[in-house]
């Protein structure tokens, strides 16, 4: 039995037997998990999105009041027979009921409602909540719902990625101007990775050590481990860092060997323009690795889907195949 396993059996849900579609897909069961505090959710939005998902599906509504609430809903929600967890909030709400369905039957379905809904992009929803609510009842009707491969570190899944040093470092910063993240946004982030790359993390050596089975580096700077691709958006714009990486592959690490400016505003220049990153004495990348160990030479920080956790010395990576059920737009 592997760890993934027993986090997920720990709540009494994982079955080796379990459905990969539903039975019926016109009587299902759905639940509307709202994160009134995201970013770009209101009353009207939510109101509209309950009722045209109530037109087709029997729906009730449950509202996030806190940190680490998401997760106990959609695992008391897995338990009592729900088909669909239909999510609208940023990525770390999607975290929090990631981490309540897997291993289950019950799927997630993702609603775009945060400042830059990394995993409803990258899966193909439209950033419109609205017109990814019609997505999503065009593929609870279509059954299009297929099991998906999550990263876990700690007992805990990652949709996207995990990063570990300076990009930790920035989310931290914009935590604590929550209250300008809905209004601000993308300059937000912008402004607090300039400060803290200027003032609020040290470069002066590396911070960390990167193990996993085609190799590793000792003289990371800053990793990131990357369960799908991109690593994030600037707008409407993605910034890819490892492209084959997905839902079906296994795990990717990024990890910068420098900060000095001149890499940071090339590496910047080459997202922007959507050049692939290669391997050089600047930047280490290895693709469809199961696990990956990440060593700090000091404690370092770390997030989760945009959802800062604090610091650590030492973190172990592994790539948990078809733990999770995901509905997914045709």
């Amino acid at each position: 039995m592997n760890d993934a396993t027993e986090h997920a059996e720990c709540w009494g849900y994982v079955d080796s037997t379990r459905r990969q579609k539903i039975d019926n897909t016109k009587e299902v069961r759905i639940l509307l998990l709202v994160n009134e505090s995201a970013s770009s959710v209101t009353a009207r939005t939510r109101v509209l999105i309950q009722t045209a998902l109530a037109e087709h599906h029997d729906v009730e509504l449950a509202m996030t009041s806190r940190r680490g609430h998401a997760s106990r809903i959609a695992r008391g929600a897995a338990s009592t027979g729900t088909d669909i967890v239909v999510v609208l909030g940023g990525d770390g709400t999607l975290n929090e009921a990631a981490n309540g369905l897997a291993g289950t039957d019950c799927a997630l379905a993702a609603l775009p409602g945060g400042s830059t809904n990394v995993f409803a992009r990258t899966i193909g929803m439209n950033d419109d909540p609205l017109e990814a609510t019609k997505q999503t009842i065009t593929a609870i009707n279509q059954n299009s719902i297929k099991s998906v491969g999550l990263g876990e570190v700690s007992g805990r899944y990652f949709l996207f990625h995990c990063g570990n040093g300076f990009d930790a470092a920035v989310v931290k910063q914009v935590e604590r101007r929550s209250a300008l993240k809905r209004y601000a946004g993308h300059p937000l982030f912008m402004w607090c990775g300039f400060d803290t790359w200027l003032r609020r993390y040290d470069r002066s050596s590396p911070r960390m050590r990167i193990d996993h089975s085609a190799g590793g580096i000792t003289d990371s700077y800053f990793t990131i481990i990357l369960n799908t691709d991109p690593y994030t958006y600037l707008g409407s714009r993605p910034l890819s860092l490892a492209p084959s990486t997905n839902l079906e592959s296994r795990l990717s690490v990024v990890a910068l060997r420098s900060m000095a400016l001149k890499t940071m505003l090339t590496l910047l220049s080459d997202l922007f323009k959507g050049k692939p990153l290669e391997n050089d004495d600047r930047i280490h990348i290895s693709t469809d690795l199961d696990a990956i160990s990440v060593t700090g030479h000091m404690p370092f920080p770390y997030q989760l889907d945009g959802d800062h956790l604090g610091s650590v010395k030492e973190l172990n990576f592994k790539w948990q195949p078809e733990i999770m059920r995901l509905v997914a737009p045709t």
